[in-house]
């Protein structure tokens, strides 16, 4: 069965993670999303590769997808993609303001060939204010919006420890992409009109923290200006970062440290596991499952932000990790599930291609590379019950679909060779 974007196409020209998220995630929803790339290959390919333009990173982000490569800063490879673009329904890129002036492939430019395209453009900064023509990545976009030191994390020198799991901001982005062209798709099907989308990593990281971006004067008066004052000062003075986020506290300042009492991680006897109370009722069930009846901070007089609750809670804490480390992850497992206390032992990622919740609910693909043999990926950020999702290309070999994707569009063998001895293609 066809996937709800069923013969949508895409020409996507992006690299690394926020922009070819996106083109994923649309060809998971079922369009055709031909991926050009220069001669080299995106850069994507060559970080971490394990064989000669592979990588594991390039595999996960680009299955589903359709290699084209042509030199978009040669004329010819210019002129091929005015060309194409009058049968495409929506043009993504991934670059700096006015990379794609540069090279011709700006929104007025094509906009000439498909009137009704829906162009989206992903940036680090925006496109206007003082820092548009910045380099952005999502390391650089973490930093500049506070979701870092919302982590509080430093290395052994006191800098900002940056190493996560993923890229928050180029996936939040790359999402948010997605989502506003599937908007917009339905918007030109209700009008005949396309539009200019324009999505950034700083507008994802800001949405990521904006519990803590947002201001809230009846709030801030009382909590957050308070601190900041605090961490204003300490930085006048020369103090050291890692000082400062001493001084702002962590993540549960804002709130109270009884907060994590039941919202965080413990060790046990044979590992980890995060408790996820968020609820006075999970609490509850939380307190009952560990044997601790006498909580002094679930009294409804206690005041999580007055002064001396920290101390309180901090007591409760020490009482709680010396219950936990008594019995291994299986042991408090089932004895969470059985009062239904939201829990879960801290799995390793390399552990849940297999996983049986993993399994049973059909997240992972079982693809077959042309070039590395089986691979097993995981699938669509959504399931749909009339328009299934998914796709079961593996990611493309460079240029793997060049000609192919060319005579689909009107090329003949005699064009195709013009436009490979002009240097407009590999």
């Amino acid at each position: 069965m066809p996937g709800p974007l069923a013969g949508i196409k895409v020409f996507e020209v992006s690299q690394i993670y926020a922009g070819p998220y996106a083109g994923l995630t649309l060809a998971d929803l079922g369009a055709d999303v031909v991926k050009c790339e220069p001669p080299g290959g995106e850069a994507g390919r060559l970080w971490g590769q394990f064989a000669p333009g592979e990588s594991k990173d390039f595999h996960t982000l680009n299955r589903g997808k359709r290699s084209l490569v042509l030199d978009l800063s040669n004329e010819a490879g210019q002129a091929a993609v005015h060309r194409l673009i009058a049968d495409f329904d929506v043009f993504l890129i991934n670059a700096r303001p006015g990379v794609p002036e540069r090279l011709r492939v700006d929104y007025d430019t094509l906009t000439r060939y498909r009137p009704d395209l829906i162009y989206l453009e992903n940036t680090g900064f925006g496109d206007r204010g003082p820092s548009a023509q910045r380099s952005g990545s999502d390391v650089v976009l973490q930093a500049y919006s506070g979701l870092m030191a919302a982590d509080g994390k430093v290395d052994e020198y006191g800098a900002p420890d940056f190493i996560t799991a993923t890229a928050p901001g180029d996936f939040h982005a790359g999402l948010g992409a997605a989502l506003g062209v599937v908007a917009a798709l339905y918007h030109r099907s209700m009008t005949g009109e396309g539009q200019h989308i324009a999505s950034t990593l700083l507008a994802a990281s800001l949405n990521l923290a904006s519990p803590f971006v947002t201001r809230l004067p009846v709030f801030d008066a009382m909590v957050t200006d308070v601190r900041m004052d605090a961490v204003f000062d300490a930085r006048s003075r020369g103090v050291s970062y890692r000082e400062q986020l001493d001084i702002k506290g962590d993540l549960f300042a804002s709130v109270g440290k009884a907060s994590r009492l039941y919202y965080g991680g413990y060790n046990t006897k044979d590992g980890a596991v995060i408790l996820g109370a968020l609820t006075p009722a999970n609490q509850e069930q939380f307190r009952r499952a560990i044997g601790v009846e006498d909580d002094p901070t679930a009294a409804e007089d206690f005041n999580p932000l007055a002064p001396e609750s920290d101390a309180v809670a901090e007591g409760m804490l020490e009482r709680i990790r010396s219950i936990m480390v008594t019995k291994t992850d299986d042991e408090w497992l089932e004895i969470f599930d059985a009062v239904g206390a939201p829990a879960s032992r801290v799995q390793f990622p390399e552990e849940l291609a297999d996983d049986p919740q993993v399994e049973a609910m059909g997240y992972m693909l079982d693809l077959e590379h042309e070039l590395t043999g089986p691979e097993r990926l995981v699938g669509p950020i959504v399931q749909m019950s009339k328009t299934p999702t998914g796709s079961d290309l593996a990611s493309p070999p460079l240029g793997r679909h060049t000609d192919e994707i060319l005579r689909e569009h009107g090329y003949d063998d005699t064009e195709i060779a013009a436009l490979r001895a002009a240097g407009g293609t590999a």
